[in-house]
């Protein structure tokens, strides 16, 4: 049995006791976490395809350890202008192990409770909210355009 799963943005294929290295998650190590986003089941060649989630489905995992990736490199270079920057960058993640991969989880049996009646009383007690008129805003009156006055010019005499 294996499935589809969508954890931290990504998309992993898991199966049962498999060992997956995601994106650092929250939580300490040795705790459980549950992921519910699963695309698609597979259970011994009966195939079940979410739209886009199967509802009901969820994959259990246990947290082994926060760790970081290896370091990765960045160099960027443009030739003939003397430009070089290196920079280095490792990724946060987490290690986990699948635990159990359930195709009906446990929330989902859960019994709903019948609803109360709704009574007239109900009703009347909501107020209805009446809409203030918008007064229509009126484009801005344009002025007249200032007209320039030229300054004489004076001669002066040498």
């Amino acid at each position: 049995m294996y499935a589809v799963v969508e954890i931290a943005g990504q998309q992993f294929k898991v199966e049962k006791d498999q060992k997956v290295y995601v994106n650092r998650l929250e939580g300490k190590e040795g705790s459980k976490v549950s992921f519910d986003n699963i695309l698609m089941l597979d259970n011994s060649g009966k195939t079940t395809i979410g739209t886009p989630m199967v509802q009901g489905a969820s994959v259990e995992a246990k947290i082994v350890k926060h760790l970081k990736d290896d370091k990765v490199i960045v160099f960027k270079k443009k030739r003939r202008k003397g430009y070089k920057v290196k920079n280095g960058h490792r990724q946060s993640l987490t290690q986990i192990v699948v635990e159990n991969i359930l195709e009906k989880t446990k929330k989902a049996k859960v019994e709903s409770k019948p609803k109360k009646e709704s009574n007239k009383d109900d009703s009347s007690v909501k107020k209805t909210v009446a809409k203030k008129a918008v007064a229509k805003k009126k484009p801005a009156a344009k002025k007249p355009a200032a007209k320039k006055t030229t300054a004489k010019k004076t001669e002066t005499k040498k």
